[in-house]
């Protein structure tokens, strides 16, 4: 009987029906496990490495839940011609629930108006000003999955929409040449790029500088899209009207002043991992290694 093992909290529950009775899962592995793996489905902030394959000999496909592949050591994976896969779309809808979770949050002042309330500062109710998303533009940078859905739910609070995405084919009411552009026309700017030497730092000052006043900023990405110290600097002196960060340069990350100001709202890199949406992700993973194990082409596979 083949073995695939879970790395990270994986629901057998929900797996191991759909690997069906010919494969065994094991959703706390020990060294023997491993040693007999020829699968192995891997959670987001795993760390999959030279020693973690070596630990596998017998490995035949990895599948990890979500997108991002960061921690998996591809290149070494396809030396050993061990297919890694992903699960791109099982959770477009609840991270993109996540962006309005935030941009409301920001927008509507639940943060400070909570204290007001809260301490007893009734009176104070109207030192800080709500305003509304209908009519406001968003702006999207990446328009793949995730941020088409975003545009769905934006429209759908009646929100003009802009994107900006040299990859992708964008209607042309909502297409802007670059991104300075889009930081010029939006409200809300929300990010929905994969981090790569091209978007590292991509919303710096300049960028910042570029949003009109009080504009609202969301980065349900990856953390290092956004220089954090110019965010900082940027909500300090009023320009930028509110900031929500799901994601972190380093997760978890160590404090920082800026997770203090009561126009930030934060989430532990949550906002993918809905009940659904996680259910959903580990169908898809225990389907993609059940397709490898069983002389199928490799799903989504991630090229090094």
């Amino acid at each position: 009987m083949l073995t695939v093992v879970g790395l990270g909290p994986v629901d057998p529950e929900i797996v191991q029906p759909v690997l069906g009775p010919q494969i065994r899962f094991i959703d706390a592995p020990s060294h023997a496990d491993l040693a007999e793996a020829s699968g192995a489905i891997v959670r987001a902030a795993y760390v999959v490495g030279v020693d973690q394959l070596d630990a596998m000999p017998h490995l035949k496909v990895i599948a990890r839940t979500g997108v991002g592949t960061e921690l998996v050591d591809v290149a070494a994976a396809a030396l050993r011609n061990i297919p890694v896969l992903i699960t791109p779309g099982s959770n477009t809808n609840a991270v993109a629930e996540g962006v309005f979770a935030q941009t409301l949050h920001l927008v509507k002042r639940l943060g400070p108006l909570t204290q007001i309330v809260a301490q007893g500062r009734w009176s104070e109710r109207t030192n800080y000003p709500v305003h509304d998303v209908e009519d406001a533009t968003i702006g999207i940078v990446g328009y793949g999955r995730i941020g088409r859905r975003v545009a769905e739910i934006a429209s759908a609070f009646g929100m003009r929409v802009l994107a900006f995405d040299p990859y992708a084919d964008i209607p042309a009411e909502r297409r802007v040449a670059d991104l300075a552009e889009l930081a010029q026309r939006s409200n809300v700017i929300t990010l929905h790029v994969p981090l790569t030497e091209e978007t590292r730092h991509m919303v710096n000052a300049d960028f910042l500088d570029a949003m009109p006043p009080g504009a609202v900023l969301i980065n349900c990405g990856r953390g290092p899209l956004l220089e954090l110290e110019a965010a900082h600097a940027a909500l300090i002196s009023g320009h930028l009207g509110g900031l929500g960060l799901d994601v972190f340069d380093e997760e978890p990350p160590a404090f920082h002043p800026i997770f203090s100001h009561e126009n930030v709202v934060l989430t532990p890199h949550v906002m993918g991992l809905s009940i659904n949406a996680t259910r959903e992700t580990f169908r898809q993973a225990a389907n993609g290694v059940k397709d490898v194990l069983e002389g199928r082409p490799a799903p989504h596979q991630v090229l090094p």
